[in-house]
């Protein structure tokens, strides 16, 4: 029987007692002994296994930890180093992915909590020898609860900012060994904070937890941070000079996080979908960490699964539905015309060249194009093409899955901004029953050329026509008093789109992308399917005096229009 898929599964413990399928990352380990700071950072995208490699190095050092759960795992094979660190060390291990709230208020209670649960795992401090009576109540601090009921912990402000550097240096007397700090998703109540206004108070925070805890502790072996972004040195990490902060860019543990070709194609053999190797690399595949390709594992796990049950299953796109996407949104919203320029080339496969800054504050994301140019190398919606020049970088979109989630993106801005002029979309939908195609396509035109197309030879025909069909059959929906229909069963086929007005006027529609630039005899192929395929037979079924048979056809921003009116009713 086959191993199980580790679906959600973080923590490394639970993936090795309960027989999931398990990509070995143990090298990791001994990558990060042979080339630790006191303080390191890795900034990776989401879903690429950070909480995972946390997870298990707290297994690996922790004191009291089950050995037996790297057997036949390669960093056993390194036999000096599992000797000297393997079950050595006191570990603090805590994950700021949940620290969240409405309020300020709301939000230091939940860091509170984060850090007094993983105190409570620590509970033989109360009783131990080698602490004295005040470093024993210091400890109790930590863990007093002020509502038993709902688990809520009282701690002070200022025990709660030297809560991490009291907790290690307590772990560190009781057992004579320094202390590893493992803190994962740092940045993620700054993220939280910001979009909800008390940005300033989290900073604050944090910037005096981490600096009290990092800085000048003497009970600190080392500590392993993990995040998306890179947070400027001056919102955060103030006077920090040992920070060695390992990015997408850096050319070592480049295979640490996310899964290797190599990986992908053995796991794919262990579940017998070797012939799903080329649609996995195709949409999910593309990532450049350094100088190593890298698939999105979140994505792999997902896809096997779904073909497991069902060997027709066409990818989907996993991994953006669980990142959030008001970071590309808010980009698009800021496009100006060159932006828009740069994101039609990326759409079309194409690469551009930019300035990224490893270091922001959430406070400048907003502030210009440029620094969500750099948002999105961090976070995973783009990545790099090629060498870079300093700060120049080439970026390209990823894979598959990115695209279509760009490409959807796009087109629902489209969708809000065009509807947004009132005026400007009742003067299009009018020329439709009134078989004005001059109009109409000037229209078209100006609409192109304010949007953002998908449009380029490496972008799949069905998505050039679907964006086309997709603009159009958002325009005419505008018009609540009409009937309109995408994809409708017509005559002996599906018609683009169709138009039932309460004056009892039929519209068919029908769009072609001419991908050789022959916009006249698009337009005709499309008024030739209308009619041979006899779309207009459904209107004439639901009583419409007269019928419009519009040919569209489309290439780049370029448009044309033809119509032709039913004489025969």
């Amino acid at each position: 029987m086959s191993k199980k898929l580790p679906i959600g599964i973080d923590g490394f413990e639970k993936i090795r007692t309960n027989d999931f399928y398990y990509v070995d990352k143990t090298q990791f380990i001994a990558e990060l002994l042979r080339n630790w700071g006191e303080v390191n950072l890795f900034t990776r995208p989401r879903r690429f296994g950070k909480s995972l490699n946390m997870s298990m190095l707290k297994s690996f050092f922790e004191i009291g930890g089950d050995k037996t759960l790297f057997e036949g795992l390669k960093i056993l094979q390194e036999k000096e180093l599992c000797e000297k660190y393997m079950g050595q060390f006191p570990v603090i291990s805590i994950t700021l992915k949940g620290v969240s709230g409405s309020d300020f208020v709301s939000a230091s209670a939940a860091m509170r909590n984060v850090i007094g649960k993983e105190a409570l795992r620590f509970q033989f401090l109360l009783e131990s020898d080698r602490l004295t009576e005040k470093e024993t109540e210091l400890y109790a601090q930590l863990i007093e609860v002020g509502d038993e009921h709902r688990a809520i912990f009282s701690m002070s402000d200022a025990a709660l900012e030297d809560s991490i550097q009291t907790l290690s240096r307590l772990l560190s007397k009781h057992y004579g060994q320094k202390t590893i700090l493992l803190i994962d998703e740092y940045d993620v109540p700054l993220d939280k904070a910001f979009r909800a206004g008390y940005y300033d108070e989290m900073t604050e925070l944090i910037r005096n937890l981490l600096g009290n805890a990092l800085k000048t502790n003497d009970s600190l072996q080392f500590a392993v941070l993990t995040g998306c972004l890179r947070i400027s040195k001056e919102s955060i990490f103030t006077g920090l000079n040992n920070l060695n902060v390992m990015t997408v860019s850096d050319p070592y543990f480049c295979d640490g996080f996310g899964f290797t070709d190599e990986e992908v194609r053995e796991l794919l053999r262990y579940y017998e979908l070797e012939d799903a190797y080329e649609t996995v690399r195709d949409w999910y595949d593309g990532y450049r960490f350094g100088n190593v390709s890298i698939y999105c594992p979140w994505d792999v796990i997902k896809y096997v699964q779904i073909r497991l049950r069902d060997k027709g299953a066409e990818p989907e796109n996993y991994w953006a539905n669980t990142s959030g996407n008001n970071i590309v949104r808010r980009f698009i919203d800021k496009a100006d015309l060159m932006t828009k320029g740069d994101i039609e080339r990326l759409l079309s496969g194409g690469t551009i060249c930019k300035p990224i800054k490893q270091e922001l504050t959430y406070r400048e994301l907003d502030s210009s194009v440029d620094n969500l140019w750099s948002v999105l190398f961090a976070t995973g919606y783009l990545t790099q093409r090629g060498p870079s020049h300093g700060r120049q970088v080439q970026l390209a979109i990823p894979n598959r899955e990115v695209e279509e989630l760009f490409a959807d993106l796009v087109e629902d801005w489209f969708k809000e901004t065009s509807r947004s002029d009132l005026s400007r979309i009742e003067r299009f939908c009018t020329a439709f029953p009134n078989g004005d195609a001059v109009l109409i396509q000037e229209m078209l035109r100006d609409y192109l050329w304010d949007s953002i197309s998908v449009r380029d030879t490496a972008v799949r025909m069905d998505r050039k026509e679907n964006f086309y069909h997709g603009m159009v059959l958002g325009l005419l929906q505008s018009r609540g008093d009409w009937l309109v229909l995408s994809n409708a069963e017509m005559g002996e086929g599906y018609g683009d789109i169709s138009v039932c007005t309460p004056e009892r006027t039929g519209i068919v529609i029908e769009l072609k992308y001419a991908g050789d630039g022959n916009l006249e005899k698009g337009c005709q192929a499309a008024l030739k399917q209308i009619e041979e395929r006899k779309y207009a037979a459904a209107l004439e079924r639901r009583g419409m005096k007269k019928i419009l048979k519009y040919g569209m056809a489309f290439c780049e921003k370029e448009c044309m229009v033809a119509v032709k009116e039913n004489k025969n009713l």
